[in-house]
């Protein structure tokens, strides 16, 4: 062993070398520096700070930032103010204009330490932590690390001015609380621009520099508050500030600080969105887009999107007063039945438990059980997550996640959920979007990736397949009347309408404007499935052929809308209708830069030249049908299953409004889809898990109508009305009998009705529908009085014999007569 002068010796000649080694290497550093320019140099060049991605909607406003785990804002050091500049140069490197990079008397410092085995800090200058930061580890202690730091320094210094150098800094470093940059910092601690710092928020920023952990004002307010002091007296001894300024400054930071807020803050946290089912749905393509090459979450892109944030702040109130109310109403309905089977069964179950000893089965167990579950979650479940946080013990943890699981699961089934989408006609672009109650609760976005049946909002894209191959017209009668209808693989299936009602003879127009179930079905029969499929599956949007094959089952209830789509494919289905027949692609994104403002995406662009190339496969149906189809949608609005929510919207203040209602067996689905000339919106609502019931006073027509109406007017305020564009030719208005659909004549007494036809497909008969029941009526009153004057009055109520030439123009077909014999009881969807 040495002896205690020894090791002495010993460690001032390891100094001394150290020294020596440090003195040789500025000088080579020095003399390559000024003959050559190394890879440093080049570095500093290619050199970008992580950046959140900006999300901006169609008027240019930020809808959100997307990161990771480094918040940062990129902000010039002209734009910042002198004294946090002082701050900053007081509080980490008083010498910093003076040195030519490194301090002789820090790196001496630093160098004792490492020797001594000590951490070492404080005998770094500025440039020699942001050279750290860019070319070494400085998790390291080393003197390796320390060497390379002071070479790296050099060549900073030689390749940039002092000022670039801070400004690198400033925009690095980490502030705390996720926080990169002083921008960042400054917008997460205090809520404005570094550019508007105080003196005492300009030294509270700098202070986290070097420990954000220790010194965050958050956290231990009282500790950095004595620092703060401590470096504004500091900066007045060096002259920078007077101390009545610093005084002045320091007293107004703390009678001003908010001691309410959370001491687990941060940016990531903190980091709101104005439409967060939109902003994850923009983040999902753009990595699609990107195939792993650039990270949206560092890269610092702007993106230009279609949303407007004033539709969507529209639609978030709506749907939240929308949801309230229709949950509100689900609750007391749920209720009401639960009080008639408490009152009416409950006793008679538990008399048959206590005669047949099944304890199991008492109803009163299982309502003190559910008394203890609620109470569980009430009162227990929060104790149980704080002690699971204070202990972190997995059985806690374990007991408490499965209740919180339970609670979750049993959320879905008795939460309704909504969601609601608008786009524009023309362009696809998506203008709004709210994917459910809650996005911090579940990312689900129901308006794009939920599967729920559309119910008969499902039926006008039938009904333009069928109305595109001239079989049917707005005018064609449809017999309403129980009928059985064989499936392909001979199940028969038994139809019904809302109540069980028929209505006997109806036009087609009436029939989807009222939404009646079995004249709809017989629109599907007249084309058959495969023209029906292949029609919905294009405006929807479907083409890979296994999934239509999935999709769409080859059955009856198809037409009653028993499928799982998304609602943004009915909002693009019924954006067809509105721009003339030709194919409406959702679109959310329409150009993306990168942090120097260079276009580096265009999605919209290569979306057009996309459908160029398509040419008129793109044309789903012909105008002329397109047109017809919005007619008779128009007709829902205006007396069908929307003219109460027209109603109730004042008429839309003169705007054209077409739309649907739909409504599922067991009122589990309510939607409304409808469209002005401008854009289409989208409402549904429902349940997660299959199984539960609006209940019978919540549907389409009730439950999201008039939300739709109310929305739709709100967002056409500003706009000017205009009309649906209507094509040039091909098109035939026809004024027609309202009980017939044929020409009327003088003796149509119910009215006609103006009725838009495919040239050649319009009626070119006379009504006489109305002159048989008139003659019928003569004929019958003509016997009436020949009886009356006979001495024994013997009226014979059997109706008149017709002639047969008469009643040959009014004969059924032997499928509707056959169809008349069956009455089979159905379950209605209902609208």
């Amino acid at each position: 062993m040495f002896s205690r002068k020894k090791r002495v010796l010993i460690e001032i000649i390891l100094v001394f070398c150290f020294v020596f080694a440090i003195i040789i290497g500025v000088a080579i550093g020095l003399a390559i520096a000024t003959t050559k320019n190394i890879q440093a140099t080049e570095k500093i060049g290619e050199y970008q700070p992580a950046l959140p991605s900006q999300v901006l909607d169609r008027n240019g406003e930020l809808i959100t930032e997307i990161f990771a785990d480094e918040k940062r804002e990129i902000i010039s050091i002209d734009e910042l103010p002198k004294h946090l500049i002082y701050a900053l140069i007081t509080r980490e490197d008083q010498k910093f204009f003076e040195h030519h990079g490194f301090s002789v008397r820090g790196t001496l410092r630093a160098a004792w330490n490492v020797l001594m085995g000590n951490y070492f800090s404080g005998g770094s200058t500025i440039t020699q932590q942001v050279a750290g930061q860019l070319y070494a580890d400085r998790t390291k202690i080393t003197l390796r690390r320390k060497l390379r730091e002071l070479w790296y320094a050099l060549q900073l210094e030689r390749s940039l001015t002092k000022n670039q150098i801070l400004e690198l800094y400033l925009n690095r470093e980490y502030f705390g609380h996720n926080t990169y940059g002083v921008e960042a910092a400054s917008q997460f601690y205090f809520g404005h621009s570094a550019r508007d710092v105080t003196l005492a928020e300009a030294v509270m920023l700098v202070i986290q520099l070097a420990n954000p952990a220790r010194y965050s004002p958050i956290k231990y307010p009282e500790r950095v508050k004595k620092l703060q002091y401590e470096v504004l007296q500091q900066m007045v001894n060096l002259g920078y500030v007077t101390k009545e300024e610093a005084n002045l400054s320091f007293q107004k930071f703390w009678n001003e600080y908010d001691p309410t807020r959370s001491n687990i803050a941060s940016a990531y946290f903190e980091n709101e969105s104005k439409a967060p089912y939109f902003s994850e749905f923009v983040r999902q393509q753009l990595e699609e887009m990107l195939y792993g090459s650039l990270d949206i979450n560092r890269d610092g892109f702007i993106i230009h999107t279609t949303l407007d944030l004033d539709y969507q702040r529209a639609a978030r109130e709506i749907m939240d007063k929308g949801l309230k109310k229709v949950n509100e109403t689900y609750q007391a309905n749920t209720q009401q039945r639960l009080s008639f089977v408490d009152k009416q069964f409950v006793p008679l179950v538990d008399i048959l438990a206590l005669s047949f000893d099944i304890p199991e089965i008492r109803a009163v167990n299982a309502q003190q059980l559910k008394n203890g579950m609620d109470d569980f979650e009430k009162n227990i479940a929060p104790v149980l997550d704080v002690l699971a946080l204070m202990f972190d013990s997995e059985e806690i943890n374990f007991i408490a996640n499965m209740a919180h699981a339970q609670k979750a699961q049993e959320a879905k089934k008795t939460t309704v959920e909504g969601a609601l989408i608008t786009i524009d006609n023309n362009t696809g672009h998506i203008l709004a979007m709210i994917g459910g109650s809650d996005f911090t609760v579940t990312k689900l976005n129901r308006a794009t990736q939920a599967k729920v049946m559309p119910g008969s909002s499902f039926k006008p894209l039938y009904y333009s397949a069928a109305i595109s191959s001239k079989k049917l017209t707005e005018a064609t009668l449809i017999y309403d009347a129980p009928v059985v209808f064989w499936n392909e693989d001979g199940t028969p299936y038994t139809p019904s309408n809302y109540m069980g009602r028929w209505e006997g003879p109806v036009l087609a127009w009436y029939a989807l404007a009222h939404s009646m179930n079995v004249p709809s079905l017989k629109v599907l029969d007249m084309i058959g499935f495969d023209t029906a499929i292949n029609r919905a599956s294009r405006l929807l949007g479907i083409t890979d052929p296994e999934q239509i094959r999935k999709t769409f089952p080859r059955k009856y209830p198809l037409g009653l809308g028993i499928i799982g789509i998304a609602p943004i494919q009915m909002a693009r289905a019924f954006a067809t209708f509105a721009n003339e027949g030709k194919e409406v692609e959702p679109l959310a994104i329409t150009y993306v830069e990168d942090r120097r403002g260079n276009i580096i995406l265009e999605p919209e662009k290569e979306l057009r030249a996309s459908q160029k190339r398509e040419g008129e496969n793109i044309q789903i149906l012909s105008p002329q049908s397109a047109y017809i189809m919005v007619d008779m949608l128009k007709r829902v609005v205006k007396s069908g299953t929307l003219a109460w929510s027209r109603t109730t919207a004042n008429d839309f203040d003169g705007m054209p409004m077409a739309g649907k209602t739909g409504t599922t067996q067991n009122w589990s689905d309510a939607w409304t889809v409808g469209f002005s000339p401008y854009m289409t919106t989208a409402i549904w609502f429902g349940f997660d898990l299959p199984g539960n019931s609006l209940g019978i006073n919540q549907t389409g027509a009730t439950a999201a109508g008039p939300l739709w109406a109310e929305y739709m007017k709100k967002i056409h305020e500003d706009l000017p009305i205009k009309n649906f564009q209507k094509p040039d030719s091909g098109l035939t208005e026809v004024k027609v009998c309202r009980k017939s659909g044929l020409l009327p004549t003088e003796e149509c007494s119910e009215g006609t009705v103006d009725l838009f036809f495919l040239s050649g497909t319009e009626p070119r008969r006379f009504c006489d529908l109305h002159s048989f029941e008139k003659k019928r009526d003569e004929q019958l009153m003509e016997r009436l009085k020949r009886a009356i004057l006979t001495e024994d009055i013997n009226i014979d109520y059997r109706l008149p014999e017709i002639e047969e030439n008469i009643l040959e123009e009014y004969r059924l077909d032997s499928e509707l007569e056959e169809s008349l014999k069956s009455s089979m009881d159905g379950n209605p969807l209902l609208d």
